[in-house]
């Protein structure tokens, strides 16, 4: 697949969002001042507002980048276990496994969680970076229970299950996990967090 070449512009607004992302990762985007933004990126004041009216347009471009990047990495490792896999079960088992690989590389593979940082300062975003990190979330939401209802669909459940409350836990085991390796300072957690739900679909859905 050919790799896109950014335009200047482009290339510019790509290194204010990854200066960004960072930072907001690690401090929240309310104690992130754009001036620390914008020298992290290497730009003036001038350059920072030619791409980004103010700090909640920048917001919004952070929220949107996350959202098609995680969206981007879940396709990608969905593909390659169908491809791998015809069966619905199987193949989401060689999913969580995979995920967990991509969890365990944190921050290299995956940066964090920009909605969990967004949803933790709820207060200073506006209607609409709110309605989009819901958004984004639901969408993750769906795409789980699509794949939870073909497999229940093949394997009835061995014990009644919620799946909607199912596609949610592999959302929340995600925040609680990032949660849980920043806290302990500890490598690991998350990724045997992903490990232990695929037990979970595995136990529920596995015929004896």
């Amino acid at each position: 697949m050919a790799v896109k070449v950014l335009s200047k512009g482009e290339a510019t607004r790509e290194r204010i969002c990854a200066a960004a992302e960072r930072i907001v990762l690690q401090k929240g985007f309310a104690a992130t001042p754009l001036d620390e933004i914008m020298e992290a990126a290497g730009v003036t004041k001038s350059g920072f507002f030619y791409h980004f009216k103010d700090k909640h347009d920048l917001a919004k471009a952070l929220l949107r980048r996350y959202v098609e990047h995680d969206t981007r990495i879940m396709d990608e490792l969905f593909a390659k276990a169908d491809a791998l896999i015809d069966d619905p079960l199987h193949a989401y088992l060689a999913f969580l496994k995979m995920f967990s690989e991509v969890m365990a590389d944190l921050p290299g593979r995956h940066p964090g969680c920009m909605v969990a940082s967004y949803c933790y300062q709820d207060q200073i975003y506006n209607r609409e970076i709110r309605a989009m990190s819901m958004d984004g979330v639901m969408m993750w939401r769906d795409r789980f229970k699509q794949r939870l209802e073909a497999i229940a669909e093949r394997y009835p459940p061995r014990v009644p299950i919620d799946l909607d409350a199912l596609a949610d836990m592999n959302i929340t085991i995600v925040e609680g996990g990032i949660i849980l390796e920043k806290g302990w300072r500890e490598k690991g957690s998350l990724p045997r967090q992903v490990l232990m739900l695929r037990d979970l679909v595995k136990t529920v859905f596995e015929p004896a």
